[in-house]
């Protein structure tokens, strides 16, 4: 068992993957649909608006927009970098390109080894001998 002090209020908990306590973390939800029902509202409004407006830091608004909880209009004039090429998007961590571009590294990362394990299991069954398993 993992008991943590909380990061936010300093009580002790039983650590499951974040480092705040249920009560913290149940705070910082409320504040999340606070801000996304804010955001739905007014649609452009910047980002230290919505901060000053419900109490909530520009760096977690900024990280909720970077897990792609959320989300500003078109019309809100903000956006955030793509952390690869620096592109501007609106949610995420990066534009649909370098998305694009990672996926095809990965699938080609994958299809290459897949086809070397191929070739090899060809090579093996392909000695020509019969081979018993023993009982």
């Amino acid at each position: 068992m993992d008991v943590r002090n909380c990061k936010n209020c300093g009580k002790l908990f039983q650590y499951v993957g974040k480092p705040i306590c249920p009560a913290c973390n149940k705070k910082l939800e409320d504040k999340f649909f606070e801000v996304r029902d804010y955001i739905y509202e007014n649609p452009t409004a910047s980002m230290s608006v919505v901060s000053e407006e419900l109490g909530v830091p520009i760096q977690q608004i900024k990280k909720w927009v970077r897990e792609e909880r959320l989300a500003f209009s078109k019309d809100s004039g903000i956006t955030i970098s793509c952390e690869k090429c620096g592109k501007a998007i609106l949610t995420g961590r990066f534009c649909k390109e370098c998305k694009n571009s990672m996926r095809n590294n990965l699938s080609n990362l994958y299809g290459t080894e897949n086809t070397v394990q191929k070739q090899k299991q060809a090579a093996a069954s392909s000695n020509g001998k019969m081979r018993f398993l023993k009982n």
